[in-house]
């Protein structure tokens, strides 16, 4: 069968199409359509927990919960660091090693770096704590990552009359202005969160912090506490435009406790 001038003029153009042109163009999509991981550093309201450290949970432990599978969380945080302690020990070098060009890294510090009397934790507000999270910032843009800093979460402290408490100084404000300076997306956790222990009262809060028999815990979360906390982390993600609201879901619906799992820790 001849071929109309139409159709062999289309044929033409589509065989000047150079092949690495076209090669690229694939490269393109397949790049776009690929997980993008948020990386996590941050101390132990956030970190991974082990078996033996069970119900205690991490908000990061959850936070997986909200998002869609293409959208993965590696969780860096550890138990005790400040933002000076992480560096100093390699961890966000390590960081860096692994993020990639379109990936976000998460960046939660504030409880340890109040440690004054700790030379290898301690930073002050408004000069060393914010000149180590722009190692973390610098960091991130260096490998094409996004940086977003994160208050850090309000603990359980309430006055005689049954208000919640702040406890974190100037950190949280060191942080805002410090977000407003590099213009790196702000998740005001710690605002949210110490809204949130208003709401719920002094006994309710109980249920969210890692009380046990043998424990009252006024820092770290259990199971329903992470939750809550990676609920505002992630409709946080998506207030400030760093996440797009195909990349979140289960933002309102309840989340089974059961899927929170503590894994043996390994050598």
């Amino acid at each position: 069968m001849s071929l109309t001038r139409r159709q062999a003029t289309s044929l033409a153009a589509l065989s000047a199409v150079p092949l690495a042109l076209a090669a690229t163009g694939t490269a393109q999509a397949t790049s776009d359509r690929r997980t993008r991981t948020l990386y996590i550093a941050g101390d132990s309201t956030a970190a991974q927990k082990y078996a033996d450290a069970a119900p205690e949970t991490g908000w990061g432990m959850a936070l997986p919960f909200f998002l869609h599978k293409d959208r993965s969380v590696a969780n860096h945080a550890v138990n005790g660091r400040s933002s000076k302690s992480f560096v100093d020990e390699g961890r966000l070098d390590a960081i860096l090693d692994e993020i990639c060009s379109g990936d976000f890294l998460i960046i939660q510090f504030g409880h340890n770096d109040q440690k004054e009397n700790d030379p290898a934790r301690y930073t002050e507000p408004w000069s060393t704590y914010q000149d180590y999270l722009r190692r973390y910032i610098e960091g991130a843009r260096s490998r094409g990552a996004r940086p977003v800093l994160a208050t850090s979460v309000e603990r359980r402290r309430f006055d005689a009359d049954g208000n919640a408490r702040t406890s974190h100084g100037d950190y949280p404000a060191a942080m805002r202005a410090l977000a407003r300076q590099e213009r790196v997306a702000l998740l005001d956790i710690q605002a949210l969160s110490l809204a949130l222990w208003q709401e719920l009262g002094v006994e309710e809060t109980k249920k969210y912090f890692n009380w046990t028999e043998t424990e009252q815990d006024n820092t770290h979360f259990n199971p329903p506490g992470a939750i809550a906390v990676a609920r505002l982390v992630a409709r946080e993600l998506l207030r400030t435009r760093v996440l797009a609201p195909q990349d979140l879901h289960r933002l309102d619906e309840t989340i089974p406790e059961s899927w929170i799992t503590w894994p043996q820790a390994t050598a």
